[in-house]
């Protein structure tokens, strides 16, 4: 799992994408508070850090990752628009495992990410996940969707809907991020594509479809059973 510490929505979504389309797993956050409250109930394997964040900056988080607060000791990769030696040097002193300066290529930025997996030994654990959210199971390696106790059979786009709402769980997603991630578009127009393939979800999922909710104008969260 690879979390996204980065509060320019732009730039995250566009690394989350990137890494996602390389079949990486991905979470965002905008915050080192947000951040570490994730970390509390599933530690990373790979953090890409921005440094100008609100509230700590990234040398900050680094500092608390290294002290063992994000329930693992994960790689950290730095990701900032300074780019002097001695910003560099201080990221890579307090344990950073990379450092990459803004504005990057997206193929050199994958393959960074993927080069600093390696080495440390957690590429194949990002290849595929179990996720878990009340009643609702799903196994990205094997496709399989467990509602309650039985077998749920969902088309490729209903499967990958319900893989990013799990993958964000108790977080709002507008119709708009859910169209970007899932069907790989930005067209506004196509909302109303997400409405139905939530109700036909909710629908096959039986009584695990309440989880998912609706956030009035503007669009879907998952949540844990009442």
């Amino acid at each position: 799992m690879i979390y996204i510490v980065e509060d320019d929505e732009n730039i995250r979504r566009m690394e989350s994408y990137a890494l996602t389309s390389s079949g990486l797993t991905v979470q965002e956050y905008a915050d080192g508070a947000s951040f570490f409250k994730a970390c509390q109930k599933r530690p990373p394997q790979l953090v890409i850090l921005d440094v100008m964040l609100p509230g700590e900056d990234g040398f900050e988080i680094l500092k608390r990752i290294r002290r063992g607060e994000a329930g693992s000791d994960p790689a950290v990769i730095m990701v900032t628009a300074k780019s002097s030696e001695i910003d560099k040097v201080m990221g890579l002193n307090e344990g950073a495992d990379d450092y990459i300066a803004k504005p990057f290529g997206i193929m050199e930025f994958v393959a960074r990410v993927k080069a600093v997996l390696r080495r440390t030994g957690s590429m194949e654990l990002d290849l595929g996940e179990e996720l878990c959210c009340g009643k609702i199971r799903l196994d990205e390696n094997r496709r399989q969707v467990v509602a309650g106790e039985e077998l749920v059979e969902l088309t490729f786009k209903e499967f990958e809907l319900l893989k990013y709402l799990m993958r964000h769980e108790g977080q709002v997603m507008s119709r708009q991020q859910i169209m970007d991630a899932v069907w790989d578009t930005d067209f506004c127009g196509e909302s109303r594509t997400v409405d139905m393939h939530v109700k036909t979800l909710r629908h096959k999922l039986g009584g695990c479809g309440s989880q998912i909710k609706t956030v009035r104008n503007i669009g879907y969260k998952l949540e844990q059973q009442e």
